[in-house]
């Protein structure tokens, strides 16, 4: 049976027995997931690099510390991840900025469709939204990146914050309401700045 085929709980055992294949296996299937999520709550790509290869140097160097009768390994991978976007935050200042590319590290955008003005336009639009993002309190935006970004339902998402699915739909709705606020802000920000130029 190949690597790739293996359940998660299969391959960790594996890698623990020094099974490299097994390991870069695990690496793969999880890999994208946990550094998208660490890169939308973080807002920076090197610390989302860092955070998702502390967490995967975690599971190489303790993978006792999964335990199998409390969940799958992608949910245990996941809280590890969570837990170390959290310490982030207490070490690091808020105003960290977000990068301007797309998480695979290059524009999404289409070259030469309509107009040199639209796309510029059009970008600054996508960064002000990430800016947006980015400002919530960090419950509010864990809970608008997994249930609007991530597309996680809410139980999901609940059981990803180890919290309540109440909590989870109160915090949804609270940071909904913040980015629509803040996206309403910036909206009228360049009229004002082009009538008085």
């Amino acid at each position: 049976m190949k690597a790739l085929d293996e359940r998660d709980d299969v391959l960790l055992q594996r890698a623990a027995n020094g099974d490299e294949s097994a390991f870069t296996a695990l690496y793969r299937r999880h890999q994208p997931s946990l550094f998208r999520y660490s890169l939308r709550m973080t807002g920076s790509t090197w610390a989302a690099e860092e955070i998702v290869q502390d967490v995967f140097m975690t599971l190489l160097r303790q993978p006792k510390k999964y335990d199998a009768g409390k969940g799958e390994v992608g949910a245990f991978l996941f809280g590890v991840t969570r837990n170390r976007v959290m310490k982030h935050f207490e070490r690091t200042p808020r105003e960290l900025p977000l990068d301007p590319q797309s998480e695979s590290g290059a524009t999404n955008e289409p070259a030469d469709m309509l107009t040199p003005a639209f796309w510029m336009e059009h970008r600054e639009r996508v960064e002000q939204v990430r800016d947006a993002v980015q400002s919530l309190p960090v419950e509010f935006r864990e809970a608008v990146i997994l249930c609007e970004l991530e597309e996680l339902s809410y139980e999901e998402a609940a059981q990803r914050s180890g919290c309540p699915i109440g909590t989870i739909r109160s915090r949804l709705h609270r940071g909904r309401a913040l980015l629509m606020a803040r996206l309403e802000m910036l909206r009228d920000v360049p009229r004002r700045a082009s009538a008085g130029g």
